[in-house]
């Protein structure tokens, strides 16, 4: 593997230690950041000394693995319960550290073979396949939960009731989806990269699918730093901080993502009852913390909250409108504005799928003895968040084709006052 570069100059290698450093780097980052989140939240205190699986649980969820809770209450009891969520600061964290030390050795190039990229993406999905069907076998734990005093406590200590709960992976999909992950990473480094190269087939490609792809990777990044601008402000001022370390370390795109679609007026339903809530801000577990479904929008929220949540819309179409002026100033020239318009709404449509497919939320845990329901809100509780994903689609298209067409127009401007000045 010792391509050369125009220069002469050997191209830096990328054998099995680059690629052992590219798995173990990523692992380390998505272990920390969930290890530290994990601890803001409190998860240091679970018992049976459990926090070393429930941060490989966490990993294991961040790469799209599924965790299973279980229950055994015994035969006069019943348990039941389900968990669907991305801690999506932690997947970032990974994506841009495999990102990164994928492209490294790649740098400086102007052209690589498919089989020297097909060698390399091998031995990364060869080592990572390893990490994640390790972090899979050991994301397990059990639990043994106390009924508490009163009545139902007395009934679990005369029928010698115990209820059991835990967690594990259902490790042939987390291995499936966590190498399917991987390669969705790869390919997005690949196409964003202005510097990484192409195999010669897919060089006439790269004008027309580069900016869009650039553009659409610094919307998301620029609404995870507003995010966290806004999340740091509110800890300095509004107290709280280790609550709000813990949604920026675990799920901060969890709230500004779905917050972006919101913002072009797209529409989630949900539900919070029990212990279990949403991450901040905190209006949003109000605007759903009803007896049926809820529905979470502009209008929603403004009529919760007052009209201040109309700023939502005016930063996403400055946004918006920045990323489409971006990929255009970005795209050739000789590129028409209705074509830029075509583009950014091909490229914006993706972006928000992956939100709406990653951004949800599902929770569930139930317990009752003898056939009496739900055992109060100590012991259960329901956390559900989805998008209405045909209509936010339909809308991301919309303002995909108008920002992007005003995207374009602006960058023609731009180059026009560039060559005047000069």
């Amino acid at each position: 593997m010792s391509s050369r570069i125009p220069s002469g100059r050997p191209a830096a290698r990328h054998g099995w230690a680059q690629a052992l450093a590219t798995v173990l780097g990523a692992m380390a980052a998505m272990g920390a950041v969930a290890a530290l989140g994990l601890w803001a939240a409190g998860a240091t205190d679970l018992p049976g000394g459990s926090f070393p699986q429930v941060v490989a649980a966490t990993v294991v969820t961040a790469v799209g693995g599924t965790v299973e809770l279980s229950g055994d209450a015994g035969e006069l009891a019943g348990a039941e319960g389900g968990l669907t969520v991305v801690p999506l600061s932690v997947t970032l964290a990974g994506a841009l550290v495999v990102g990164r030390c994928f492209l490294r050795p790649l740098r400086h190039r102007a052209v690589a073979g498919a089989p020297e990229l097909a060698g390399w993406v091998a031995r990364i999905a060869a080592l990572w396949l390893l990490a994640v069907l390790g972090l899979a076998l050991a994301a397990r734990h059990t639990y043994e939960l106390s009924l508490g005093d009163g009545p139902l406590g007395d009934l679990g200590e005369l029928f010698g009731i115990r209820p059991v709960v835990g967690f594990s992976t259902d490790v042939p999909p987390t291995v499936l989806i966590g190498l399917l992950w991987l390669a969705g990473v790869l390919l997005v480094a690949l196409t964003v990269s202005r510097g990484a190269p192409l195999p010669a087939g897919l060089l006439r490609f790269q004008t027309s699918a580069r900016p869009a792809a650039q553009a659409m990777v610094l919307l998301l990044l620029a609404t995870v730093v507003i995010g966290l601008v806004i999340a740091l402000v509110v800890a300095a001022t509004r107290g709280h901080p280790a609550e709000t370390f813990a949604v920026i370390l675990l799920g901060l795109p969890n709230v500004v993502w779905p917050a972006l679609t919101i913002g072009f007026g797209a529409t989630w339903d949900g539900r919070v009852e029990g212990p279990f809530g949403l991450p901040m801000p905190h209006v949003l577990d109000e605007v759903l913390r009803t007896p049926d479904v809820s529905t979470l929008n502009l209008g929603t929220l403004t009529e919760h909250d007052g009209g201040k949540w109309w700023w939502l819309l005016v930063v996403t179409a400055v946004l918006l409108s920045a990323t489409a002026f971006l990929m255009a100033a970005r795209s050739p020239a000789g590129v028409r504005a209705w074509q830029h318009a075509v583009r950014m709404a091909v490229a914006l449509a993706p972006a928000v799928l992956m939100i709406c497919l990653t951004a949800r939320i599902s929770a569930r845990f139930g317990l009752s003895v003898l056939g009496i329901g739900d055992l109060g809100e100590g012991l259960s509780g329901q956390v559900l968040l989805r998008p209405r994903l045909w209509s936010t689609l339909g809308l991301a298209l919309l303002w995909g084709l108008v920002t992007g067409f005003v995207g374009a127009l602006a960058a023609r401007g731009a180059r026009r006052k560039s060559r005047t000045g000069r």
